[in-house]
């Protein structure tokens, strides 16, 4: 939602993660090349390589979202994508991708008051677009299309998690603890160093 902090999610809760294998792909409208193809194209050429992490920036459910709340597509087009979208997450669940959806919901009343504070400060004024405003007519019915989205695509591959977001530090908070429990759950363990250790430290020291 517009105003829910994506990116400053991202920049407050990742900061710490090396960029060694650590991406951000932010999705704006399909350009001409992705609109020749299907809609999960462009998502699927950005999927992390195994080992690395990605953080996507908006989705491809934007195409079931958007799209539809201003009737780009038509209800049986969304619930087939619903489907498509689930089959796609199982499939990158199979070939072991983990998968973390993030939904932050916030109020009508505190996107009014982001929405205010970006235009009364100047700082903020690049953060600001009329298009915000136009969307925000829509809000109701964005409201139904994201119920929809949640109930038909959170499987057990592939969650959707609701980040109640008015409270920055709340939103951060959860969001982290989501991630950091996966990341237990994987138990990693930094890798074995081959060789004799204690010959090698004896050759760095020897390296002077």
């Amino acid at each position: 939602m517009d105003c829910s902090g994506k990116d400053g999610t991202i920049k407050k809760v990742l900061t710490g993660v090396s960029p060694n294998g650590f991406n951000v792909e932010k999705f704006k409208v399909p350009n001409q090349v992705e609109l020749g193809h299907d809609y999960l194209w462009r998502i699927h050429k950005k999927t992390p390589m195994k080992g690395d992490i990605m953080v996507f920036n908006r989705s491809y459910y934007e195409d079931v979202l958007v799209t539809r709340v201003h009737k780009i597509i038509d209800e049986d087009t969304t619930f087939r994508r619903f489907k498509e979208i689930k089959e796609f997450e199982k499939y990158l669940v199979n070939n072991n991708t983990i998968i973390l959806k993030f939904f932050l919901h916030i109020s009508k009343e505190f996107q009014q008051e982001k929405l205010e504070a970006r235009l009364e400060s100047t700082e903020k004024h690049w953060k600001f677009s009329e298009a915000d405003l136009k969307e925000r007519k829509f809000w109701d019915r964005y409201q139904e299309c994201y119920c929809d989205v949640i109930s038909n695509c959170s499987t057990k591959e592939a969650p959707w998690h609701v980040i109640p977001a008015n409270h920055r530090w709340f939103r951060d908070y959860i969001i982290l603890k989501t991630i950091v429990k996966t990341m237990e759950d994987l138990k990693l363990e930094y890798p074995s160093l081959e060789g004799n250790i204690q010959a090698l430290i004896q050759e760095v020291k020897e390296s002077k």
